[in-house]
C-alpha cells in the first residue's frame, strides 16, 4: 500500500496556505476597520456594528457564492489549473488595491477579492482530490494535511496582518495580505511540474455531433442527493462557526477581559486561536477517526459531520457562560472564549476537511468543479446567515443568540444521526476503501 502522498500535495498546500493568509488577514481586520471611528490615530470608516456586520455577511457570502461560476469556468472553459492562477492574480490585485485610502478603492478591492476567491477556492480543492485514484485510502488524510495548510495561513494572518493593521495602520495590513497572495502565486508557478496530471481542461464528450454531457446514472443521482444534504449541513455549520469574524470578534473587543500579565491583547489576534488549534489538534482528531475505522466502528463522513456540528455547537455554550458573567457588570474571563474556540475547532476538524474529501468521492467527474463550487456557495450562504445572526444579537442580546445557536446545532446534529444510515446507503459504497 502506498503511504507517501503525491508531491503535488505540497505545492497545493503552500499555495492555499498563502491564499488563506491573504483571506484571513483581511477577515481579521475588516469589521474592526469598518467600526473604528473616523478621527484619531489609525482611523477607520466609523460604521455602526450592525452596518459592519451586514457588509461582513455579504462579503463572506459572495466570496464563496462566486465559487459556482468559478467552477463552471474551470469545467467548461479553462480547467482547474489555469482558473486557480487567474483567481490568485485577482486576489493579489484586490488586496493591494485596498492599500489606497478611498471608498472607491475599498469597494473595488472587495469586488476583485470576491472574484478571485471564487476562481481559486473550489478548483484548488478539486485538484487535491485529483491527486488520488478512486478508493485511495490516503485521500482523507491528504485533505487533512491540505486543511492544516489552510490553517497555518489562517493562524499567522491575524498575528501579522491583524497586529500591523490594528496597531500601525489598516491599509498596511491590507497590503501585507496582498503580499501573501503574491507569494502563493510564486509557489504555484514553481510547482507546476508536480501538477501535470491534475487540473487540465477536458472538453465535453460529443454526442451526435454536439457538445452534450452524458446523462446522470441512478447511482450518480443518489450521490448528488446526498451531497445536497451535506451542503445543508455546511450552511448550518458555517452560519454558527463564522460568528468568529463578526459577532464574537466584536464581543471579544467589548466584553472579554483581554489583559494578560498587564498587556491588553489586540482583539484581532484572537482570530488566530482557532487556526492554531486546528494545527495542534488536526492530526489528533484525524487519528481518532482513523482508529475508530480500524476497529470497525462507525466513521463514515456523514457520521463525522453530525458529531462535528454537535461538538461545534457546544462551543457556544461556553460563550453563554461568558455572557452570563458579563451580565454581572464585569468583563468575562478569557478562558470562556478559548474553550469556545477549542470546541468549535474540534467540531470543525470532524466536518470541514471531511466534507471536502466527501465531495471528491461522490461528485460525478464531469461536474467535479461545479459541485465543489456549490459546496463553497453553501459555505458562503452560511456566512451570510452568520452575519444575520450577528445582527440579531444587537437586538435580542448575546446570551440569547449564543444559547440559541447551541440548542439548534445540538438538535440538528441529533437529527442527522437518526437518518445517517439511510443517507449512507445512497452513497452506494463511494467511501469503500481499496488496497492500492
Amino acid at each position: 500500500m502506498k503511504t507517501r502522498h503525491p508531491k503535488g500535495l505540497i505545492v497545493l498546500f503552500f499555495t492555499e496556505m498563502w491564499e488563506r493568509f491573504s483571506f484571513y488577514g483581511m477577515r481579521a481586520i475588516l469589521v474592526l476597520y469598518l467600526t473604528k471611528e473616523t478621527l484619531g490615530a489609525n482611523p477607520g470608516m466609523g460604521w455602526t456594528d450592525t452596518r459592519a456586520l451586514a457588509l461582513y455577511g455579504w462579503y463572506t457570502m459572495l466570496v464563496y457564492v462566486m465559487a459556482i461560476p468559478g467552477g463552471i469556468i474551470a469545467d467548461r472553459l479553462l480547467g482547474q489549473k489555469k482558473t486557480v492562477f487567474i483567481g490568485g492574480v485577482l486576489i493579489a490585485i484586490g488586496q493591494l488595491t485596498l492599500v489606497m485610502d478611498s471608498t472607491v478603492a475599498f469597494y473595488t478591492g472587495l469586488a476583485l477579492i470576491i472574484s478571485g476567491v471564487g476562481c481559486l477556492k473550489p478548483n484548488i480543492s478539486t485538484m487535491v482530490g485529483g491527486l488520488y485514484e478512486i478508493g485511495d485510502p490516503r485521500r482523507d488524510s491528504g485533505f487533512t494535511i491540505f486543511y492544516i495548510g489552510i490553517n497555518v495561513g489562517a493562524a499567522s494572518a491575524p498575528l501579522l496582518v491583524g497586529y500591523i493593521g490594528e496597531v500601525h495602520g489598516w491599509h498596511y495590513g491590507f497590503g501585507l495580505a496582498g503580499i501573501g497572495m503574491l507569494l502563493g502565486l510564486i509557489v504555484y508557478a514553481w510547482g507546476q511540474k508536480y501538477l501535470k496530471t491534475v487540473g487540465n481542461y477536458k472538453p465535453a464528450k460529443k454526442i451526435h455531433g454536439t457538445n452534450k454531457h452524458v446523462p446522470l446514472t441512478k447511482i450518480e443521482k443518489d450521490r448528488i442527493f446526498v451531497l445536497l444534504v451535506s451542503f445543508l449541513i455546511v450552511i448550518i455549520f458555517w452560519a454558527a462557526y463564522e460568528q468568529a469574524g463578526g459577532l464574537m470578534n466584536l464581543y471579544t473587543k467589548e466584553k472579554i477581559n483581554r489583559i494578560v500579565f498587564g498587556w491588553e491583547i489586540p482583539t484581532s489576534l484572537f482570530q488566530a486561536v482557532p487556526a492554531i488549534f486546528v494545527i495542534i489538534f488536526g492530526t489528533v482528531v484525524a487519528g481518532y477517526w482513523a482508529g475508530r475505522q480500524r476497529k470497525g466502528k462507525e466513521a463514515s463522513s456523514l457520521f463525522k459531520m453530525a458529531v462535528g456540528i454537535i461538538v461545534m455547537g457546544t462551543g457556544f455554550l461556553m460563550m453563554s457562560g461568558a455572557a452570563l458573567q458579563a451580565a454581572t457588570g464585569v468583563k468575562a474571563m478569557l478562558i470562556w472564549l478559548i474553550l469556545s474556540y477549542l470546541l468549535q475547532v474540534i467540531g470543525e476538524l470532524s466536518l470541514s476537511p471531511v466534507a471536502l474529501s466527501f465531495i471528491t468521492k461522490l461528485a460525478p467527474v464531469k461536474y467535479a468543479s461545479i459541485m465543489m463550487g456549490i459546496y463553497f456557495a453553501a459555505t458562503g450562504l452560511g456566512n451570510k446567515v452568520a452575519g444575520l445572526v450577528g445582527e440579531l444579537a444587537t437586538h435580542a442580546g448575546a446570551l440569547q443568540v449564543f444559547t440559541g445557536i447551541f440548542i439548534f446545532c445540538l438538535a440538528f446534529g441529533l437529527l442527522l444521526l437518526v437518518f445517517f444510515k439511510k443517507l449512507k446507503t445512497l452513497t452506494h459504497g463511494a467511501e469503500d476503501i481499496q488496497e492500492i
